[in-house]
């Protein structure tokens, strides 16, 4: 499943978006200006980004431009009621991956997006996104976890878990998707594994000071919190 962030500050088009684009399977988060949106998109969890230009706060080209400096990658389509060359241009200039004038056809947006998710997935092959939660950075192409830049030595089976958990910052995973993401299959093993493996990655989190990430919610399941 998908994971796209979309920024307008149209109650309406953000209300139409995460509609239109949940029921084309994506998992949407929807944001109402530049300084949210920015704080966002930098964890790089996120599959794409639908990004207007005019927005409070900070405008879509600095979010754009800011997320381009600190190396986050995530594809970026651009939204603006500008259907200038030069505007689009810039856009372009600044790292955008598409551009889109509005008012525009849903149609031609989610071909749009689903086009840039395709070439990321070709892209990332199946290492998956490296996330970056404030100290924290797990990346799947090196198989490297660091806490203020200090190493962090985990299994093959914890790392998985680990990248799980923080490619949905501050959402609670249930065990059951746990073990369909980590272990390839709901019935490949006992819910009680999740549990203990939860332990093992909460234990050596806790050892370099990064335990306060990991909490259980619940009657949820677990997540992994930018707090």
């Amino acid at each position: 499943m998908a994971r796209v962030l979309v920024v307008d500050d149209e109650p309406g088009v953000r209300t139409a978006l995460t509609r239109g684009l949940s029921a084309e399977g994506m998992e949407v988060v929807a944001l109402a200006d530049g300084p949210s949106a920015l704080r966002a998109a930098l964890t790089g969890s996120f599959d794409a980004v639908v990004l207007d230009i005019i927005i409070p706060g900070l405008s879509g080209y600095r979010v754009l431009e800011q997320l381009r400096a600190a190396g986050v990658d995530t594809p970026v389509l651009l939204l603006s009621a500008k259907d200038g060359e030069v505007d689009q241009a810039d856009g372009l200039d600044l790292g955008a991956d598409g551009y889109l004038v509005k008012p525009f056809s849903f149609v031609v947006l989610v071909a749009q997006l689903k086009a840039m998710l395709r070439r990321r997935d070709a892209t990332l092959g199946r290492t998956g996104r490296r996330v970056r939660l404030g100290a924290l950075v797990v990346d799947p192409a090196s198989r490297t976890v660091t806490w203020e830049a200090t190493p962090i030595e985990l299994s093959p089976r914890e790392f998985e878990l680990l990248h799980a958990l923080a490619s949905r910052p501050d959402t609670a995973v249930a065990k059951d998707e746990l073990l369909r993401l980590v272990w390839g299959d709901e019935q490949a093993a006992s819910r009680n594994v999740v549990e203990v493996y939860v332990g093992y990655l909460r234990r050596k989190l806790d050892a370099v000071g990064a335990g306060h990430l990991l909490r259980t919610v619940r009657g949820h399941g677990y997540l992994v919190g930018t707090g």
